[in-house]
């Protein structure tokens, strides 16, 4: 088959390819164009335009963003059920006397999607019953020619490499989380014991930028661009079955992600509350801003705004006493780079160059392009819920599709990025794990470095400290 080109070069400026279709006489009722677009089409033809055959192979814009947008209207095991009997019915393949030649022709394209499936959807074969329909569609493809069974043992191998990996990876990151509240718990019972603080573990900005860019990227990589659909999905009303996502994990991953963003957040807040002595605190918000910055000048725009929040936290930015020993002014840059007036007017145009800096990249480095995810979301979110998945005739909108998938394959690009740092385990150690205070814990040790200003506070002050006494 011949090789398709990379995510970001298929998908036009509309939102959609313009030279889909061309190859390929429509021969289906139920698809609709518009200036040569698929603009809609019921559900049964939409799958019948996934499915190969002798004279025809869809392109990878249209397998991406099906395959991205069907789990609205049915489940990935039902969409593989489907498609494995359109292949043996339609293919004849089931005939014990079919002829070796049409194998032969129709046998590779559909390894190639199920390749292109299993490659850029690998999640979705956690499912067993995935897995059974896979198989039963190889060996069908597969007896008796030594050629494709090799391809078929490459795909599956690949895929099972890739679905250990993620478990792993699940099982790390739940230790990671059992580590911090562990630690978390010694630090409300004996404060005295947790003597570390971020500038004894790294004082290089440009050090700490990097390691949380291996964090980032980490994180990003794990992100199935499936989960970005399944986090908004609603009920299709035309489904009489339950939801499509209720029988297994819809978005942990993308979950996992925004919780460290916030946790990232709420570690630079208590860094700067924790110090006794304001010059201390003083040191430690020009030291964040510093790393703001580095993560600024790497692409790490997800980091950058982490830090940013913790530093316009309310229990932090009430310290007027700390902030006036503060250089302030590359803070009011960043913060001017990150503003969310005009619909982060200023961070989107940033976002653009580094994203055309990482497409004529000529070193990893400059390939870096991680998001401020959070806005990423909204972004899918807006367009989710403002247009219809379906049509009046009960079509599915194609056109939202297509929009939706463009920008789910930018974020597929960045996330295929290695990260071309050093990693220091003792830095990433205590970034993913140190202790983090709650809101409340923040405002008391707020209040405690710098009193309450006016009645609101000292009332708030009174009601957090007993509440802490009680619990000791």
């Amino acid at each position: 088959m011949p090789q398709t080109p990379p995510f970001p070069s298929v998908f036009g400026t509309s939102g959609y390819n313009k030279n889909l279709y061309q190859t390929k006489e429509e021969s289906y009722a139920g698809l609709y164009y518009h200036d040569n677009n698929l603009v809609s089409g019921s559900l049964e033809a939409l799958i019948q335009h996934l499915v190969p055959n002798m004279d025809y192979y869809p392109d990878r814009t249209y397998i991406f963003t099906f395959l991205l947008s069907s789990r609205v209207f049915i489940h990935p095991h039902d969409l593989m059920s489907k498609v494995c009997h359109l292949c043996v019915e339609h293919q004849r393949l089931s005939d014990p006397q079919a002829e070796k030649i049409r194998i032969r022709k129709i046998a590779p394209k559909i390894l190639q999607l199920l390749t292109e499936w299993t490659e850029t959807f690998p999640y979705d074969f956690r499912d067993e019953r995935m897995m059974r329909s896979l198989k039963e569609l190889t060996h069908r493809l597969t007896s008796g020619d030594e050629l494709y069974r090799k391809a078929v043992q490459q795909m599956t191998q690949a895929l099972i490499r890739k679905l250990t990996t993620l478990s792993q990876y699940e099982e790390a990151l739940a230790k990671i989380n059992a580590t911090a509240t562990d630690r978390l718990t010694v630090l409300k019972t004996k404060p005295q014991s947790i003597q570390r603080d971020i500038l004894t573990i790294c004082n290089d900005p440009f050090t700490l930028a990097q390691q949380l860019t291996h964090i980032e990227l980490e994180r990003l990589s794990y992100i199935g661009p499936e989960e970005f659909v399944q986090a908004f999905a609603q009920k299709d009303p035309l489904d009489n079955d339950k939801s499509c996502f209720s029988d297994h994990k819809k978005a942990s991953n993308l979950e996992a992600y925004v919780a460290w963003f916030n946790r990232l957040s709420y570690l630079v807040a208590t860094e700067i509350c924790m110090p006794v002595k304001k010059k201390q605190r003083a040191r430690v918000i020009e030291f964040f801003i510093d790393v703001a910055r580095e993560c600024f000048n790497i692409g790490n725009f997800n980091s950058l705004m982490a830090i940013i929040s913790g530093m316009n936290m309310s229990p932090v930015s009430r310290l007027k006493k700390t902030w006036g020993k503060v250089k302030t002014a590359k803070f009011d840059i960043l913060e001017h780079q990150m503003d969310p007036s005009s619909n982060f007017y200023n961070y989107r145009t940033a976002l653009r160059g580094a994203t055309q800096r990482s497409i004529t990249a000529h070193s990893s480095r400059e390939k870096i392009v991680i998001p401020f995810f959070s806005l990423s979301i909204k972004d899918i979110y807006f367009l989710n819920e403002g247009c219809a998945n379906r049509l009046p005739n009960g079509h599915v909108n194609f056109e939202k599709f297509w929009e939706m998938a463009k920008q789910v394959s930018e974020f597929m690009t960045w996330k295929k990025v290695e990260c071309p740092f050093e990693k220091d385990r003792k830095i990433l150690q205590y970034l993913l794990t140190a202790p983090v205070f709650s809101e409340d814990a923040l405002y008391l040790a707020s209040y405690e470095s710098e009193g309450p200003d006016n009645n609101m506070e000292k009332d708030r002050w009174k009601s957090l400290r007993s509440t802490l006494l009680s619990r000791v």
